[in-house]
């Protein structure tokens, strides 16, 4: 049976997608130097940041969040310098990426960094060039793409798109 366009049909159901968000910080010292994190649960080097939570945290909420419960460090402030699509791939769900400046903290701030183990086992503050060398794919080039940048930046898989304006 075919219901009659204005009716509700209350055995139709709709499924809302879902897109993974997470939210990621670009933290750095007085000198210029950015904070990096190696996590325990993949290889490689990473930024401060993680995944939103389902109860309706915003992004900014989300990264002043991971950036605590990864480092200790409190962030007061940031400006939105990325939002980055992720295309979902066999081997990843893909998804939006929002990542803030939350510009310098002070030496006594860096002092206080208490990682958290189960998830961080190291630090460090590295000059650009060498922090960019330690992140690899999507958020290699979306860290690179937004340092300096005066706009917030719009990328797909961590690239410009040719036809939006930053």
């Amino acid at each position: 049976m075919v219901t009659p366009p204005g009716v509700f049909d209350s055995d139709l159901v709709f499924e809302i997608p879902r897109i993974p968000a997470s939210a990621g910080a670009l933290v750095f010292d007085r000198a210029g130097r950015l904070l990096v994190l190696k996590p325990t649960y993949k290889s490689g080097w990473t930024i401060p940041g993680g995944q939103m939570e389902d109860n309706g945290e915003t992004p900014w909420e989300a990264c002043r969040r991971e950036v605590r419960e990864e480092s200790g460090l409190v962030v007061d402030s940031g400006r939105l310098v990325c939002v980055d699509f992720l295309r979902p791939r066999p081997d990843r769900p893909g998804g939006m990426r929002f990542l803030f400046d939350c510009g310098a903290l002070d030496d006594e701030a860096f002092a206080g960094i208490v990682l958290q183990e189960d998830e961080i086992s190291e630090h460090r503050l590295e000059e650009m060039a060498s922090a960019l060398e330690l992140l690899s794919g999507p958020l290699r080039r979306r860290v690179g793409a937004c340092v300096g940048a005066t706009n917030t930046v719009y990328l797909e898989d961590g690239r410009r798109v040719a036809t939006v304006a930053d």
